[in-house]
């Protein structure tokens, strides 16, 4: 009997462990990056997807520009993660502007194939005395494969677009100042799935840290073994219940 107690004590303790290590796997966030100043950050933008500037994830890059300017830069993501892009667009001087603006962010992928945002705000008009506008796209979560005929986001490079769409002709030149940032959050186990693809046209990019195909812990394993353990106690937990003692053998 008091085997059986110590049994069901370390497997009791076991899931318990499991189960505290699980919540902090699914709760870690990827370290803030440094500053702008200490990482590096570029500081100007590609004129188009060949040129695009090479950005890491958590960087915020500047660009000085001109009013009607393509502006794009590429970042890497890996499957498993939910990337999330803002711009934020510094204006021309009121005085020098002959109305409102339109401008628009864009996200593409290694196949230059334009993600649709799942949410935030990729065009906005500004007013004539807006000083910034700013926006923002956020993908859906990455996947580690997809049927050809789907437009699913994919392991790789992802490339940026900022420009303007819609302004008067006469402020077409003048200068601006964009800031972008590209970061991506972990989605977790829960949109974990089998298989894998290669990277699209990630060479230029820095692999993320969990890899393009993410990384090989998610919560789905944790619940599984987890469901394990717990079975496993329940079956020690009826048995202890519904054995029968044993009588003294009669002397």
């Amino acid at each position: 009997m008091a085997s059986t107690t110590r049994a069901a004590s370390a497997a009791l303790l076991a899931a318990a462990a499991l189960f505290t290590s699980a919540g902090a796997a699914a709760a870690a966030s990827p370290s803030p990056s440094a500053p702008a100043s200490e990482d590096g950050a570029p500081t100007e933008a590609g004129t188009g997807f060949r040129t695009a500037t090479v950005l890491k994830q958590g960087q915020k890059a500047t660009a000085d520009a001109s009013t009607g300017d393509y502006l794009y830069w590429q970042f890497p993501a890996g499957a498993g993660q939910q990337p999330q892009v803002k711009a934020t667009v510094n204006l021309p001087e009121a005085a020098t502007r002959h109305g409102s603006a339109v401008w628009q962010l864009d996200v593409y992928d290694g196949l230059r194939r334009r993600q649709a945002c799942a949410s935030g705000e990729p065009t906005k008009r500004a007013s004539e005395q807006d000083a910034t506008v700013t926006l923002t796209c956020t993908l859906r979560t990455v996947r580690p494969w997809s049927e050809r005929w789907a437009n699913d986001p994919l392991p790789g490079a992802y490339y940026i677009r900022l420009t303007l769409t819609d302004a008067p002709d006469q402020d077409h030149g003048l200068p601006v100042k964009a800031e972008v940032e590209a970061t991506a959050k972990d989605a977790g186990g829960a949109r974990a799935e089998g298989g894998e693809v290669t990277p699209l046209h990630a060479a230029a990019v820095k692999e993320p840290e969990d890899g393009w195909n993410g990384s090989w812990w998610s919560d789905r394993w944790a619940w599984t073994v987890g469901g394990a353990v717990l079975g496993a106690l329940a079956a020690i937990g009826g048995y202890v219940l519904t054995r029968h003692p044993r009588r003294p053998a009669q002397q």
